[in-house]
């Protein structure tokens, strides 16, 4: 990986903390703009439990490491594309310009422009055996890792009322079971939706996951243990970084939990300063997170060019 070369009194156009799939794609479009842009990344992407990517045109399959090692080399090709490896702990405006601090307190950098791409953490119930089994058996998104279970018996864990949701859509990819226990309340309507997609419902609670990880059998508090492929879970998100809120950026908050607030152009309610990917809305998939760094690289760019043409 390239190193930066500092130069202290350099002022940057835009600088983007997080490196994953949104902040490198939003770099690649202003590195093609020919404006200088900074990467600051801490290395630490949400999909690093997962050990394939899926569902990515013309990427399917690879793993998530490969791809984003990829799309960095390509960033770097460009001559005013720098990648810094640290972890961001400030962000501050001074002026019109962005400060971003690093962790060895010594070093700073400044942008006209600041990206956000910082992305989520996963809120992950408190269940004996899940956090080992995080991104093999125990999943979140069924577009992502659903086709490779191969069908057969899949469980919900039941921790608000959207995995009543969650188990509606992930019957397509096999027989499931709402593990509902006493954090689900499910109405007659529901009940009905799920009988439907053929989803059962066990009410008694989840004790533990179970088995020799990465296999998983769902320990019931009863004593019961029911052996399946995999366990989808949906216990929301919060953001990874303070960033946004240190800035005084408006957040939405959303079933799935709170995100950065954007307008159509990926403009945090702060100017000047911009999100895209997970933390910027409540859908999130590589190829979303592509898509909405791009935007927001160009939109970007394009405030650069509007700032420059007024003098």
């Amino acid at each position: 990986m390239q190193t930066i070369k500092r130069k202290l009194a350099m002022l940057y156009d835009a600088i983007i903390v997080g490196g994953s799939f949104a902040g490198l794609s939003a770099a690649l479009q202003i590195a093609r703009a020919r404006r200088n842009v900074l990467v600051i990344d801490a290395g630490s992407p949400r999909n690093r439990f997962a050990s394939h990517a899926h569902g990515m045109l013309a990427q399917d399959g690879k793993p998530g490491t490969e791809i984003l090692a990829t799309a960095a080399k390509q960033l770097l090709a460009y001559p005013t594309a720098q990648i810094f490896k640290c972890k961001a702990t400030a962000v501050t405006r001074k002026g019109n310009d962005f400060v971003v601090e690093v962790e060895d307190g010594a070093r700073w950098f400044t942008g006209r422009r600041l990206l956000l791409a910082t992305g989520v953490a996963d809120n992950l119930p408190d269940v004996p055996g899940l956090q080992e089994r995080w991104g093999s058996t125990v999943l979140h998104c069924p577009y992502c890792h659903g086709y490779e279970l191969g069908g057969g018996p899949i469980g919900v864990l039941g921790v608000s009322a959207m995995s009543v949701h969650q188990a509606l859509v992930v019957a397509d990819w096999g027989d499931v079971t709402l593990f509902a226990g006493k954090a689900v309340s499910i109405d007659d309507e529901q009940r009905a939706m799920l009988a439907r997609r053929k989803v059962k419902v066990e009410p008694v609670a989840v004790a533990a996951l179970e088995g020799d990880a990465p296999a998983i059998d769902v320990g019931l508090a009863d004593g019961r243990r029911i052996a399946l492929r995999a366990v989808f879970v949906g216990g929301g998100v919060r953001p990874a970084s303070p960033f946004a809120q240190m800035l005084g950026c408006a957040m939405d908050e959303t079933p799935m939990g709170q995100t950065v607030q954007t307008d159509a152009l990926k403009q945090t309610t702060v100017p000047g300063v911009y999100a895209a990917g997970d933390a910027a809305g409540m859908r999130h998939s590589i190829s979303l997170a592509v898509g909405d760094g791009a935007l927001a690289g160009t939109m970007l760019h394009q405030s650069l060019v509007a700032e420059d043409a007024r003098g």
